[in-house]
């Protein structure tokens, strides 16, 4: 465990909560500051009455008011501070949390579970205790699916390296991480995905109305105005201010269709426009260094109407404008100045004029927060190395001191392995539980790490921009009538056929054809090793059938072998999960049978006594 930047976070969260606890006693004061401002407006508007000048009760109102809305908005302030902080509390309790036992606030990803994936479902990528969990730091669902995008694929070289030093820059910049995130948490609490419904709204075509209706509404608050002002002194205008009521709110009724069409796309995304604009605030305000990050904050450029956060927070202003005019003063509203309309067609317009660069400005901040993520393992885990992307003829897949990043460092066993720049199929046998299947995984998901940018759990690691494709956890399926022989046979087939269409493809094959005969598991598993061989295929496969490691001999410019074995002392079993060379002697299934007495009940001799 990393104890120096554990308390680092929790000095974090100490300080977090005395800026909490700093704002809330302000919040308090100045609830009693409104308080005393009413009772104080009471008293004086009552004082105020006696006097024969009409003029002070009116002062006294538009006073008290005035005061009320300064200590009002300040309050606002406190409180907008008090949930910045607290939003940062969380996320370094979270990293905290992330370290001791692997817990997360955000999302584990088990929607992009898919157990025909080539990988994913066999290396634990997504779902609850996965790769996924572990990384995951986005609050958004466009980040959520970049990171997901990004796992479930390999990348070019040149995409993995540039990903590498955006990922170290942002590990470096601690502060910046955090409060990104802080700004963004509102969306990892949103259960509805309004970013898609902004998204509908843009693509929309704009609403254009008549040039006579666009000249009324710019007009009739002014002759609104004039017409009440002549009324109070010459009543025959009423009738012209009747009209007018009765002209707004048929005006009114007659767009309601369009504009409740708009609120129910884009009526709650108002604080989330805020949240984005001040991330893109973020982002552009920092100093990058790496290329792409550089590249993705240059994406946040302004255009000829103005500075692209204070775009959105425009939008976001008139969201909530429209949505003062749907409540219950909104009748007041349209029958005054035909509210609903002249906000309807103010967000029509916003949209005409800055819709085109929003969507690529939406993809920077998930960018960002993919990148993010990945760089929470090098904050976390300061020993873990960036691989080094080899571009080489052939496969290079090679490690030292690697470990599955899933296991608890204190639990945790590393190995060796080294594929340069070859053509090879190795063969694993070994005992069970002797750590063959979690080898295989931990080469497997180190890949995954590797190909998608981040830092691996290894000490060093070179590796080819190569398609991992497993072959583990094999499943029958009765709802499909589908055997798990039949399932076996299926996979192999999506081998196969990934291979003829794919380049550089590695495979992990964990126990080939377990679900048939030792017979013809053995000649079916030499048969596929042959046509692997044949089509120049590269992985490795871990098996208990000793056989197969004698392939070696026939192929010895191709398949090598390894193995991981046990110590016996008497019935006990010790392992070291350690990668050896060579084939296995050791087994102990008979020693884990005579455990439950199987033996002894049949009056067997222990196998090997």
């Amino acid at each position: 465990m990393n104890i120096a930047i554990t308390d680092t976070y929790r000095a974090s969260i100490a300080s977090c909560n005395t800026e909490i606890k700093r704002y809330e006693a302000l919040i308090n004061r100045y609830s009693v500051l409104r308080l005393l401002v009413i009772g104080a407006g009471i008293f004086l508007f009552y004082q105020s009455l006696k006097p024969e000048q009409t003029w002070i009760p009116v002062l006294v109102l538009f006073t008290v008011i005035f005061i009320f809305s300064l200590l009002v908005r300040q309050q606002n302030r406190f409180e907008k501070k008090r949930d910045y902080y607290r939003d940062l509390a969380a996320v370094c309790q979270n990293e905290n949390d992330s370290i001791d036992d692997r817990k997360n606030i955000y999302k584990d990803g088990s929607e992009w579970m898919d157990e025909l994936h080539p990988y994913s479902a066999d290396l634990d990528i997504y779902g609850k205790r996965s790769l996924y969990e572990l990384i995951n730091r986005c609050a958004t669902s466009l980040g959520t699916a970049k990171l997901a995008e990004w796992l479930g694929m390999r990348s070019s070289a040149v995409v993995i390296r540039e990903r590498q030093a955006a990922v170290e820059e942002l590990s470096e910049k601690q502060n910046w991480k955090f409060n990104f995130q802080a700004v963004l948490l509102f969306c990892n609490r949103d259960k509805e995905d309004q970013i898609q419904n902004i998204f509908r709204y843009l693509r929309s075509a704009p609403g254009e109305g008549s040039n006579f209706v666009r000249r009324y509404i710019t007009w009739i608050p002014w002759v609104f105005l004039i017409s009440v002002t002549l009324a109070w002194f010459y009543p025959v205008f009423t009738l012209l201010v009747i009209a007018l009521v009765i002209i707004n709110l048929l005006l009114t009724q007659s767009y309601s269709t369009v504009v409740m069409k708009t609120d129910g796309l884009i009526g709650k995304v108002s604080r989330l426009l805020n949240t984005f604009s001040e991330a893109m605030e973020a982002i552009r305000a920092e100093d990058w260094k790496s290329p792409l990050c550089r590249e993705l904050a240059a994406g946040l450029k302004d255009n000829q109407h103005g500075k692209l956060p204070q775009q959105i927070k425009q939008l976001s202003v008139l969201i909530n404008q429209l949505a003062f005019g749907l409540s219950s003063i909104g009748p007041v509203l349209n029958a005054v100045v035909a509210w609903n309309v002249r906000q309807y067609f103010a967000i029509e317009d916003w949209k005409r004029t800055n819709q085109v660069n929003l969507e690529a400005a939406f993809d920077v901040i998930a960018d960002f927060e993919a990148l993010v993520s990945l760089s929470s393992l090098k904050s976390n885990y300061s020993d873990w190395a960036f691989p080094e992307i080899i571009e080489g003829e052939h496969y290079t897949l090679s490690v030292q001191a690697a470990g599955h990043p899933l296991i608890r460092s204190d639990l945790r066993v590393v190995n060796d392995y080294t594929l340069n720049n070859e053509l090879k199929i190795d063969i694993i046998t070994g005992s069970n539980m002797a750590g063959k299947s979690t080898f295989l995984r931990t080469l497997g998901i180190n890949t995954v790490l590797a190909l998608s940018g981040a830092p691996v759990c290894a000490r060093q690691m070179r590796v080819s921009s190569m398609l991992v494709f497993s072959y583990m956890r094999i499943k029958d399926s009765l709802n499909e009538s589908t055997s798990t022989f039949k399932a076996e046979l299926d996979r192999l087939q999506a081998l196969l056929g990934i291979l003829k269409t794919e380049d550089k493809v590695f495979f992990l094959i964990d126990e080939m054809l377990r679900g048939t005969n030792s017979v013809d598991k053995y000649l079916g598993s030499k048969a596929v090793i042959e046509k692997l061989i044949a089509q120049e295929a590269v992985g490795i496969i871990a098996t208990h059938d000793l056989q197969i490691a004698e392939l070696e001999a026939q192929y010895p410019d191709y398949i090598r072998n390894f193995y991981f074995d046990i110590q016996i002392e008497g019935t006990e079993m010790r392992f070291d999960y350690k990668l050896k060379k060579g084939e296995c002697k050791t087994f102990n299934a008979s020693i884990l049978l005579e455990r439950l007495g199987i033996y002894s009940e049949i009056g067997g001799p222990r196998p090997g006594a």
